[in-house]
């Protein structure tokens, strides 16, 4: 009986290569929805983890009410030995120190008089020593469109952007005018060593990126910076450890004074509480109802497939097969279908997400007036959800779609079913 069946299935079009077709389809589009959704929406979080929060950063507590307008007069003072503390304690993740600041970029002519001038957003990491991995988190090295990355002090990058504006290319002077974190002026001289593009439309209009002992001298702030920031070891955002972090530090080395350390998740940073609610949310109320859709589809096939198949019915009753047999066997029948469609429909779902994780599909032109860090390339992701997500609309939707189908096994009398078959 059961070599009947399979042969049934391989020889019988409407019974098998149909359904599994559709099966395959729909579990391929579920598939490559769910990874294209994580990876989009994962990657802006983790845009905005590596350019301006971390997974954890630690600011003064006036500093944290202040964030949007960098204040460095409220920064972090003291803050090798705080670093030092924060790694002995949690060795388990990478710790940089960061300054943000802000200013004018002038561009100087042969005699020494302003040529060209800008505005800046500046952010200084530590990049020349390379102990850090800065470099690597922030992708400069495949940021670079001109020149090279500092590697002296007294070198700087500008956003290639901003460069072509101001005129100027690698090994041009140029010079930081601000305000220093005692409120004073500075006059900074740097030599461009080169140029990025990010791909973050808000960086890549005006940024200037210095080494960090650069910025410290620039801005009269030795031993203090404006942000410790913390990174997991996995490269994607874990909300419980954070918060979980988070409140052990304030509860253990937090304080009162307005200048005593904090710790922020990322959830509580810019804002980010709510993108990650409408992240969560998003991914799955998008998932079910599509599945939901897709179930629904499904079952409607099956229940179909079930009620042409009447006729054949008819005949097996005829020839002395109970109903009972029938109606396992077709919903093991249904179930087969399920599988192959199901494994055949992710594997092309993740072979299409792959190749989106891979390529990348590029909307920076669309970005270039936005203001805030994302992204100009989404990318899927592949997660090991996603090899099993196909499954559930693609084997249980069949599946009750013909025992729906199959009831009428049981209602109808054998001499109709028998009677279809003759029509």
């Amino acid at each position: 009986m059961i070599r009947f069946l399979l042969k049934g299935l391989v020889r019988d079009k409407n019974r098998s290569r149909l359904p599994i077709l559709v099966v395959a389809i729909g579990v391929m589009f579920t598939v490559f929805l769910y990874c294209y959704l994580t990876g989009v929406l994962g990657d802006m979080i983790n845009f905005n983890a590596k350019y301006s929060t971390g997974h954890v950063k630690i600011v003064t507590q006036s500093y944290k009410e202040n964030m949007d307008i960098m204040p460095l007069d409220l920064a972090l003072t003291g803050s090798e030995e705080l670093l030092a503390r924060i790694k002995e304690r949690y060795p388990e993740t990478d710790w940089v120190e960061r300054i943000q600041f802000g200013g004018l970029i002038d561009v100087p002519d042969e005699n020494g008089e302003t040529k060209e001038q800008g505005t800046a957003v500046g952010l200084a990491l530590d990049i020349i020593s390379g102990d850090s991995g800065e470099k690597e988190r922030m992708q400069l090295s495949k940021a670079l469109v001109r020149g090279k990355l500092p590697a002296a002090p007294g070198e700087a990058l500008l956003s290639d952007e901003f460069a072509s504006k101001l005129g100027i290319n690698p090994g041009a002077e140029i010079t930081f005018i601000g305000s220093t974190m005692f409120g004073g002026m500075t006059i900074y001289n740097l030599t461009l060593s080169g140029t990025v593009r990010f791909g973050i439309s808000m960086l890549d209009r005006g940024a200037i990126i210095t080494d960090l002992q650069d910025a410290r001298l620039a801005l009269d702030m030795q031993d203090a910076c404006s942000e410790i920031l913390g990174f997991n070891s996995v490269d994607y955002y874990d909300d419980e450890l954070a918060n979980h972090m988070s409140e052990e530090f304030n509860r253990e080395l937090g304080g009162n004074d307005e200048f005593d350390p904090v710790m922020m998740s990322l959830r509580d940073s810019s804002g980010m509480s709510m993108y990650l609610d409408l992240v969560n949310g998003a991914v799955g109320i998008i998932s079910i109802v599509f599945i939901i859709a897709l179930s629904i589809i499904l079952w409607n096939t099956g229940l179909i497939g079930g009620i042409r198949r009447y006729g054949e019915v008819g005949l097996r009753l005829a020839i002395g097969e109970t109903k009972g047999h029938i109606y396992r066997s077709m919903i093991a029948e249904a179930l087969s279908v399920g599988l192959i469609g199901s494994v055949i429909g992710t594997m092309l779902g993740l072979a299409f997400a792959y190749w989106v994780q891979v390529k990348g599909i590029d909307i920076s032109h669309m970005l270039e007036d936005s203001t805030i860090i994302m992204p100009g390339v989404f990318r899927a992701r592949i997660t090991p959800d996603a090899y099993y997500i196909g499954f559930l609309p693609g084997l249980l939707s069949t599946a009750f779609g013909t025992m729906l189908a199959g009831i009428g096994i049981y209602r109808r009398q054998t001499a109709n079913l028998f009677k279809e078959l003759q029509v």
